[in-house]
């Protein structure tokens, strides 16, 4: 007998592995430029670069730092933007100079960099820094200034931790508590003697062009001299600045502080999400796959748990909207706070209904995740478990969901993942522009459900979009999507190692 077989061009088979393996190379080599391209202009930020002093052909200087040079139109040259500050006397940040316009370039070690709380920064020199005590000029002048700041960096800390930690609670306790109004007047009054500690003195400052300016000191947040600073003592600088955005509050509209609050808001959000999704996303897998009856309703309803996976994440925000804020959350106002009404307290945008909508889009995931993991395992296992005499509980809870569980998280990582990076029904049901109190903190319930919160997609979309500076905020978009990255990568890792555990513990093979 003559088998005849399908005809095989030589070396295809031995090709397809190096065109996977290049694929899959290409495919880390996309991924590590990406995070290397985040990483640059993102953490790149908060390096103190150094201040140009450029005097042009017509005699004009301007101090600023060098941000990048592109070629003019026609190639008649090229032309350099400088970050140049100064708002509040040049009305604007940026500046382009002509190349070829440039006569003479330096780096003066007196030139100082102020981080302002408003206007932005200042580049210049400090003259003399003038208090009640006195007035001080020249290089201690420096030296009085920067003693001066670390003292106002501590008030203003004890200044926020009373406002934010004690007369915040207090005032929302107003109404329940005669005593809270005794207790909110003595803090009242500390508040006003740190904020008058803080008010006073002033730094007489000059732009490299002549102009003067009185700067008052308690607008100032920071000072230093990036062309002095040595290789470590920048280092160190640059620590401090990546610290600060990530451990303080955004402030200047968001285009200026950290993102702790935008950090804090999207872990406690997906950790909500994901104990929401995985008993609702198994127990449907479960039931679909070993208790219903695999007829014809039971693969449409496969076919309708597939299909929506494919809704655009707006749409659930809609029914996020529709359903749980305006459905359920007014009628528990009605029901429990009817006395705080028209003002709502659930029948708004908030935490739980952010978390509830995106475990209601990443359940799909779930449950397909959980109905491939129960397919694998093999019928024998279930039979030989069922003829040792177990029930067909027992059977499920001690045989088959132990070797599912690996795929179970598999679904849960992938629902993790595309949750941390929705921002589109956010948008409907909870997230702000601004929240700088986290949703947990030391009052009773601890965890408040019912507050508005910041996350880090929707921070990325408010800078990048909405900001009044573009240029400026492309940096801090830089570094928040590599926060963003950063977070979703730590939760999956989590998810991940605790899956290669349970894969271990109970025999799992891996697939091949």
């Amino acid at each position: 007998m003559i088998r005849l077989g399908r005809a095989r061009l030589p070396g295809v088979e031995g090709a397809m592995p190096w065109l996977a393996a290049g694929s899959v190379a290409l495919s880390l080599l996309m991924l590590a430029g990406l995070l290397s391209l985040l990483a640059v202009r993102g953490m790149g930020h908060f390096w103190p670069a150094p201040l140009t002093l450029v005097t042009l052909g017509n005699g004009h200087q301007l101090a600023g730092q060098a941000v990048r040079e592109e070629r003019l139109p026609n190639a008649a040259g090229r032309e350099r933007l400088y970050l140049t500050g100064n708002r509040d006397l040049d009305g604007a940040i940026w500046r382009w100079v002509a190349v070829d316009d440039i006569v003479v370039q330096s780096h003066p070690r007196d030139l100082v960099v102020l981080e302002r709380t408003r206007w932005g920064n200042f580049h210049g020199r400090l003259l003399a820094l003038e208090e009640a005590a006195g007035r001080v000029e020249g290089e201690a002048a420096w030296a009085a200034l920067q003693a001066r700041l670390e003292a106002l960096t501590a008030l203003r800390e004890e200044r926020d931790r009373l406002r934010d930690e004690v007369v915040v609670p207090l005032v929302r306790h107003l109404e329940q508590d005669s005593s809270a109004e005794t207790e909110l007047s003595r803090v009242s009054a500390r508040i006003r003697v740190l904020q008058a500690r803080i008010t006073g003195g002033s730094l007489l400052l000059e732009s490299v062009d002549g102009r003067r300016l009185e700067q008052p000191l308690e607008q100032v947040l920071r000072a230093w001299r990036p062309n002095a600073m040595s290789p470590p003592a920048k280092i160190a600088a640059w620590a401090r600045g990546v610290w600060r955005f990530l451990a303080e509050g955004p402030r200047a509209a968001n285009s200026a502080g950290g993102v702790w609050p935008a950090i804090f808001g999207t872990v406690l959000m997906v950790l909500l999400m994901s104990v929401v999704v995985t008993p609702f996303g198994v127990l449907a897998g479960i039931y679909l796959n070993e208790v219903a009856h695999q007829g014809r309703l039971t693969h449409l309803v496969r076919i309708a748990v597939r299909n929506l996976a494919g809704v655009p994440s707006i749409v659930y925000g809609v029914f996020g909207l529709g359903v749980f804020v305006y459905g359920i959350g007014g009628s528990l106002d009605e029901w429990f706070f009817a006395d705080q009404l028209p003002s709502p307290t659930f029948g708004t945008g908030g935490l739980l209904w952010a978390s509830l909508t995106l475990a209601l889009l990443t359940l799909p995931v779930v449950i397909v995740a959980t109905e491939e993991g129960l397919a694998r395992v093999p019928d024998n296992q279930r039979e030989g478990a069922l003829a040792l005499g177990a029930t067909r509980v027992e059977m499920l809870t001690r045989v088959v969901l132990p070797m599912t569980a690996p795929a179970m998280l598999t679904g849960v990582i992938l629902a993790v993942a595309r949750a941390a990076g929705e921002v589109a029904p956010l948008m409907l049901v909870g997230v702000a522009k601004l929240a700088p109190q986290v949703p947990v903190d030391g009052e009773f319930p601890y965890i408040h459900l019912e507050r508005k919160f910041m996350h880090l997609g929707y921070h990325i979309y408010d800078v990048a979009f909405h900001g009044d500076d573009v240029q400026a905020a492309l940096p801090l978009v830089y570094a928040t999507a590599l926060l963003l990255v950063l977070v979703i990568l730590v939760l999956n890792l989590t998810a991940i190692f605790l899956r290669h555990h349970l894969r271990a513990r109970h025999g799992a093979r891996p697939r091949r």
